[in-house]
């Protein structure tokens, strides 16, 4: 399998735009869930904003269950932050983490936020499988 790599981009929050490269990094599974990313400098520091989404388009149904049954906490033990985004055709979250100005460090957390978005997933699609009526 190929891996895929990821450019993060300094955004400017005043104007929008994508001002300089940060940094690249490879990411070894589930770049298919990486909507965009992109970073805003705060207080001195970078944060990361990354927008996941799910790894197929979902029927109309599925939209408001998967929210319903989407558990942030699991991504929060990586990230800051986790916030749905609704304004998007698929279910998506940004999720906000520290830059971490290290490669091998970067694409480790990058990693783990991703891992941890796809089990929870998963786990979604298989408490929904049945609950099509409801919605």
């Amino acid at each position: 399998m190929d891996e895929t790599i990821i450019v993060i981009m300094i955004k400017d929050e005043h104007t929008g735009f994508l001002e300089k490269e940060l940094g690249s990094y490879k990411v070894e599974r589930h770049d298919e869930l990486i909507y965009n990313t992109y970073a805003q400098e705060k207080d001195g520091k970078y944060i990361v904003f990354m927008k996941l989404t799910c790894d197929r388009n979902v029927e109309d149904w599925e939209f408001d269950a998967i929210y319903d049954y989407y558990d942030t906490q699991t991504v929060l033990a990586e990230a800051e932050s986790i916030a749905e985004e609704e304004d998007c055709y698929n279910p998506t979250w940004i999720v906000t983490f520290d830059f971490i100005d290290n490669i091998e460090k970067m694409e480790q957390k990058i990693q783990k936020i991703l891992d941890l978005h796809y089990m929870e997933l998963k786990s979604v699609y298989d408490a929904i499988s049945d609950k099509r009526d409801e919605y």
